[in-house]
């Protein structure tokens, strides 16, 4: 490592080694196709003892513009340049740092752009409450054994329970294209194990086909271990924490009468905004 870059190095959080150590936290894209994956960006996330230090951040060689930001607001950053880029997108995955956040979850819903993101098992649910609560209640019969991609020792097969959410009026309008869904993961050696989801996908879309999107994001992981075997010849220990991971797939076709439906949406939640800043502007009139 650059000797200027370990000053920003410190004692925190790391996903990677499951503990607080001295290490550094990136936050990095990868781009996953049938034709393959590959990291596609990354920010160095400095914490605020860093970046409230301008001699500290200088050492660093740390652009003065460079003030504080979270690793989510740092992933929401690098998606929006991935949806300006050329790269044909329809899907983003991400870990459950990243899912819980609802601004990121809106800012891909705007965009039209499906998601199946991981969350807490804290995390509330429109129409059910917590989300480990409504899945407990789920009968056994809902459970299906899929297999969400091949890993380093074969299929990564679980079992999955999706059900789709009611519609929110506010941003979904009177007939929506897309749907949103809860799904979970349940490991067969340990039951005990759930992993939640939220999702968002065209209208059609299949719980085998979200499974499919969640296992995407294993990419981020094979694709650091392929960079590091690459440039050392063996796996090290990294002190960079690979802590987050959005992947990206190609696009569906989408059809002219969707294109429509969506602006309808569009014009319709633009009126609602517009009404009800009028109707904000009147009342503040003395």
């Amino acid at each position: 490592m650059e000797q200027h870059l370990r000053r920003t190095v410190q004692r925190q959080c790391s996903g990677t080694a499951g503990r607080t150590e001295n290490c550094q936290i990136g936050v990095f894209a990868a781009y996953a196709s049938p034709k393959g994956r590959a990291l596609v960006d990354r920010e160095l996330y400095l914490p605020k003892s860093c970046t409230s230090d301008p001699g500290r951040c200088r050492a660093a060689k740390v652009p003065d513009e460079r003030g504080f930001a979270t690793k989510g607001e740092l992933a929401k950053a690098m998606v929006a340049r991935a949806l300006a880029s050329p790269l044909p997108i329809a899907w983003v995955t991400a870990d459950s740092a990243y899912g819980q956040e609802r601004r990121f979850r809106r800012m891909l819903e705007e965009a039209g752009v499906g998601y199946v993101l991981a969350v807490p098992k804290s995390q509330h649910v429109h129409a059910l409450g917590r989300i480990d609560f409504a899945i407990a209640r789920a009968p056994e019969e809902v459970w299906e054994r899929h297999s969400c991609g091949n890993g380093a020792n074969g299929p990564r097969v679980y079992d999955w329970a999706a059900a789709q959410l009611p519609a929110i009026d506010d941003f979904d309008g009177d007939q929506p294209t897309r749907q949103r869904w809860v799904l979970a993961r349940r490991s067969l050696a340990r039951p005990e194990e759930i992993a939640y989801y939220l999702a968002y996908a065209p209208g059609g879309t299949t719980g085998a086909e979200l499974v499919r999107v969640a296992g995407t994001r294993w990419a981020i992981s094979v694709s650091h271990r392929r960079a590091a075997t690459r440039s050392s010849g063996s796996e090290p220990r990294s002190a960079l924490s690979r802590s987050a991971a959005i992947a990206a797939g190609s696009p569906p076709q989408v059809s002219p009468s969707t294109r429509i439906a969506v602006r309808r949406r569009q014009m319709w939640r633009e009126d609602r905004q517009q009404s009800t800043r009028k109707s904000r502007a009147s009342v503040s009139k003395p």
